[in-house]
């Protein structure tokens, strides 16, 4: 089940950086690419900074066939249909959720300390996101105001709180998981921010 969780996450991530490749007027290629940077841009960077080879996409193509088929897929469905923004909102919260966590416990398993583990965690959920936007000369989402990167913070770190006081890491893991995708949904639902700082 984890597993096609995680897939799925590839899929949303996918899309995503379809529709920008797509808004940003690119063609086919630039398309596939861009949804591939997206979709495992983050956890390549992971793997590599943890030294973990062979990088995850290399050991297992699923993943790859995911991302072909969600960016083909996401280039013939906006020719006939509105982009249905809502649900790719709620699927992306998940996704951040699912990346941020898998790899927290990558980096756990690796024997790092907790300041790592966070940033492995939230490196994995945002990284392909900040790479598309790189790609497509945007200001990268968690440079911005948008509660997204503080959300994948916050949870990793909530779940290593948990196991500290003793609650079993499965459960930590799961309200972990409930809590960045419930944090992210509630920012976008109700326009939370961060506080924006500006010159004087």
């Amino acid at each position: 089940m984890f597993y096609l969780l995680d897939l799925a996450g590839v899929a949303v991530f996918a899309v995503s950086g379809a529709l920008a490749a797509m808004h940003s007027g690119l063609d086919l290629l630039g398309v596939v690419v861009l949804a591939s940077i997206t979709a495992i841009g983050g956890g390549t960077l992971r793997d590599l900074l943890l030294n973990r080879h062979p990088i995850f996409w290399m050991e297992d193509p699923w993943p790859l066939y995911v991302i072909l088929g969600a960016a083909l897929l996401t280039v013939g469905y906006v020719q006939v249909l509105p982009i249905p923004f809502k649900a790719l909102l709620i699927a992306d919260a998940l996704g951040l959720a699912l990346f941020a966590m898998s790899g927290a416990q990558l980096a756990e398993r690796t024997g790092h300390r907790a300041l790592v583990v966070v940033l492995m965690g939230t490196l994995t959920g945002v990284g392909g996101g900040l790479l598309r936007d790189v790609f497509t000369a945007k200001v990268p989402l968690i440079l911005r105001q948008d509660i997204y990167a503080s959300a994948a913070i916050a949870g990793v770190a909530l779940y290593l709180l948990l196991q500290r006081i003793g609650v079993p890491r499965a459960v930590a893991f799961g309200v972990s998981l409930v809590g960045i995708a419930a944090l992210r949904l509630a920012a976008v639902a109700w326009g939370l921010e961060l506080p924006r700082f500006t010159p004087p």
